[in-house]
């Protein structure tokens, strides 16, 4: 059980199995029609399911334990839930579930996450944790802290995105940043992908999976369900086992490392990057200069640093032209309203007369 959260044993390593454990019939067919389609390496069901609102389905509770583990026996692999308590803790481990989750409105709560850790003192389990709802890398991290300092070594990471309100796209944005900024910080700690919670959409799910594997993530969690549409839980995000093997068939696994990239054609486009970079700080040096000239002038004239019809007028600008630049509006809107920030900064320090540079 052990290998398969080690780093790089295997990728992607593939969690599936439904949103909710609904009947033991249900779960067991769920497995069986898996294992007709692919090979998995863990099997997952909700069993406690903490909902928005009271009176949705809230999962079938202790019972389901059982199903799980049972059809984990029948395709001869590991199973995992969720945990939201001690309580919870001390009936999966009862009833033998292999691997323990920790999910996003958990995680954000450094209370809960510590009781579970302390609730798994002494217990050899390997454990997952969601990132919060919230997008604080420093709060994922931290839960991470809390469980190895209680003896728990054996953990992976899923990013399951963060939540917005009616985004256009995705039911939780990826923010493909913050795993990437974890990996960085933590580069022995496996990812793994949640396309299912990031896109609550089955017709996306594709798309995002793909992206985590080219950004070098260890496996997915996909929610996998015999008859989606009539799931008792998140129903839209949900795909059959037939089009989850669909699914993996068409992912393009790349590797990470190759004698190519030691080639001399990539050292050139490497360089020329280096180059442009250097270029693009310059050029940013030179505009906050002027920021401070410009802070000068308002300090004479008493003039507010902010000018909000300025500012919207520019930012329109930009915008219009992200297509002919060939960046995103998002990009462009990010790397704006940096730019804007980093000017105040330099316009707040001059008017103020401080010589003291800002954290």
């Amino acid at each position: 059980m052990n290998s398969i959260f080690q780093k790089g044993s295997k990728r992607p390593i593939l969690i599936a199995g439904p949103c909710s454990a609904e009947t033991e019939e249900q779960v067991i067919e769920t497995a069986l029609q898996i294992k007709q389609f692919c090979n998995i390496d863990m099997l997952r069901a909700g069993i406690w399911k903490p909902r928005t609102r009271p009176d949705s389905f809230e999962g079938v509770g202790e019972i389901g334990l059982s199903w799980l583990v049972n059809a984990g026996k029948e395709l001869g692999v590991p199973t995992t839930t969720e945990v939201a308590n001690t309580k919870h803790v001390e009936q999966a481990l009862k009833a033998g579930v292999d691997v323990l989750w920790i999910g996003a409105r958990t995680t954000v709560n450094p209370f809960a996450v510590q009781e579970i850790a302390d609730s798994l003192k002494g217990v050899t389990i390997p454990v997952m944790v969601k990132n919060p709802v919230n997008p604080d890398l420093e709060l994922w991290i931290g839960a991470f802290e809390r469980l190895e300092k209680v003896g728990i070594k054996d953990l992976a990471a899923i990013h399951r995105g963060f939540s917005v309100y009616k985004h256009p796209k995705y039911r939780n944005v990826p923010n493909w940043e913050i795993p990437i900024a974890l990996h960085e910080r933590l580069p022995n700690l496996p990812i793994i992908n949640d396309p299912s919670h990031i896109t609550g959409n089955r017709n996306l799910l594709l798309e995002v999976s793909q992206k985590a594997m080219d950004l070098n993530f260890d496996g997915l969690i996909i929610e996998t369900h015999r008859n989606p549409d009539a799931a008792w839980s998140d129903a839209a995000q949900q795909l059959t086992p037939e089009n989850l093997g669909i699914l993996l068939d068409s992912l393009v696994l790349r590797s990470q490392k190759s004698e190519k990239l030691d080639s001399e054609q990539i050292s050139i486009i490497r360089e020329k990057i280096g180059d442009l970079d250097d270029r693009l700080f310059e050029i940013l040096t030179a505009r906050m200069l002027l920021s401070e000239d410009l802070g000068l002038f308002k300090k004479e004239h008493n003039i507010t640093i902010l000018q909000p019809e300025h500012w919207k007028k520019l930012i329109s600008a930009r915008l219009n032209k992200a297509t002919e630049y060939n960046l995103s509006e998002r990009f462009v809107r990010q790397v704006m309203d940096a730019i804007h920030q980093e000017s105040i900064r330099h316009q707040v320090r001059v008017m103020n007369n401080s010589a003291k540079k800002e954290e």
